[in-house]
Order: structure tokens, then sequence, then C-alpha cells
């Protein structure tokens, strides 16, 4: 992991296993977009988590070619394996991921991220359900989103309506405090990031994307579906026995306590 003697503002992590047929296509893309429409100083960490394929090479191969791009490799397999150790490591202001088959419309990344540079909000997320957002997928993908984002309403009580979209960042002070909470290394991870955010009343800001479907994803949607559902059983039974503390969480990101403030009764 790359420390700057002047960090970024923004740190922009692609986590990718085994995509080395479309890693170059993502980063030059990528970058071409930070480097013309983002106002602020941005770095692009490919996190690489146990590639079989030349996908490592690939990677080392952009970050010479490119400045600001650098490589992050990891021995152990998972997305939220990857996500919470470069996170944790990283220097810049806001950290943000995104999908590698770029299925986000890069338009939303400005509209993501500025409320976290201006500390108006503490977490971002793309939301491929909330009102303003446009969404190509077919209607298996559509029905297993929508029912799964039903569930966390349902069980966990969840008001953000996306929890899965691959499109989020984090200001850096506060992925230092939510990041040891978070115990999922896979797909699960980004609910649980979000849900112990909103349980200790975090600012969550949610951004309207325009999302198409990559009809090539090698993602086991019967497989992801069942590990986030135990993902969800687990998550509802720390929260429900106070092993997640929420509480101190909010005291620490400095939003006060989770009790109303009493309002003081007006003399008569």
């Amino acid at each position: 992991m790359e420390i700057t003697a002047n960090p970024p503002v923004l740190d922009v992590v692609v986590p990718v296993h085994n995509e080395q047929h479309t890693l170059e296509r993502c980063v030059r893309t990528l970058h071409a977009f930070l480097r013309l429409d983002m106002p602020y100083t941005f770095r692009i960490t490919i996190a690489d988590n146990a590639s079989t394929d030349a996908t490592l090479d690939v990677a080392h191969s952009l970050a010479r070619r490119f400045d600001g791009v650098v490589v992050h490799h990891l021995e152990r397999k998972g997305r939220g394996h990857a996500l919470s150790e470069v996170w944790q490591h990283s220097d810049a202001d806001v950290l943000a991921y995104m999908d590698v088959d770029l299925s986000t419309d890069l338009g939303g990344l400005l509209p993501l991220v500025a409320p976290l540079i201006s500390n108006h909000s503490d977490i971002a997320a793309g939301s491929r359900l909330a009102h303003g957002s446009r969404v190509v997928r077919g209607p298996k993908r559509e029905f297993i989103s929508r029912s799964y984002n039903r569930i966390l309403r349902t069980t966990l009580g969840v008001r953000f309506s996306d929890a899965q979209c691959g499109f989020k960042a984090v200001r850096r002070d506060v992925a230092r405090l939510l990041l040891p909470l978070v115990r999922d290394t896979n797909w699960f991870f980004d609910t649980e990031l979000l849900v112990i955010a909103e349980r200790a009343r975090l600012r969550i800001h949610e951004v309207p994307v325009d999302w198409v479907d990559d009809p090539d994803s090698r993602v086991d949607l019967v497989a992801t579906a069942l590990e986030d559902l135990r993902g969800v059983a687990r998550l509802r039974r720390t929260l429900r026995d106070g092993t997640v503390p929420v509480a101190d969480l909010r005291a620490r990101a400095g939003r006060g306590a989770l009790t109303p403030t009493p309002v003081l009764a007006t003399a008569a």
C-alpha cells in the first residue's frame, strides 16, 4: 500500500479476483474520468485478492503506466477482506470502491463522495432502487435484489434502499471506527457496513445511479443469496445481544448520544 507525503483526497479501490481480461479497460476508463472530471486529488488502488490468472501482472503493468495507480496484493480471497485491508491502511480522506465491470455509471462518483469531503455525511452508497436511478438488468437479478432489500427492511428495519450496489464511499475517520466491527469478508460486507452505520445513526447519503447489468458476471447468485441470508441472521443476533457497540460507535464518531435530547418545559 502506497503512503505518500501528500496523500490524495480520494482513494478509489477496485477489488479484483481473476479479472485479467477486464481490468485494463476499467482502469483506463476510471483514470481518464478522474483526471478530467474529478476536482480532487485521487489514487486508484487495485486490490488483487488471491487471483490465480494474470490479473496481478496486468495490475502492476497499469501501475507503471498510469500516475496515481497502485497495487495492493492479498493472499486471501474475499471482496470484503480486500476492501477492509486497503481502507484501513489508506491515507486518503475519503475511501471509495467500485466494481471492476463498471456497471455503475461514473457520473455518480462526484455526487457520491462530495458530501463526505464536505463532512456533511459519514458514508455514501449508490442505489439502483432509489428514485431517479436508471437500471438495465434481467428479471432474475431484479427480483433477487428487490427481495433481498425487502428482507433487510423486514428483519433489520433498515431505511436505506440498496445494500448491494458495488459503489460506496466512507470517510477515513469513520472507516477506522466501523471496519473493526464488520465481520464478513465477502459479499455481505457491504450490508453489514451499512446496517451498523445506520444503527449507530451515522449519516448515510444515498445516490441514485445509472446501472447496466454485466452479462458476463461470474457471481454465483444462489450461493451469494444464501450467504447473505446467513449474514442477516448472524447480524440480527449480534445487534440484539449488544455485541456490536453502536452507542459507543456513535459517540466516538462525534454524533452525540443515541437517546433523544429532552425537551425542557417553558414557564407558563
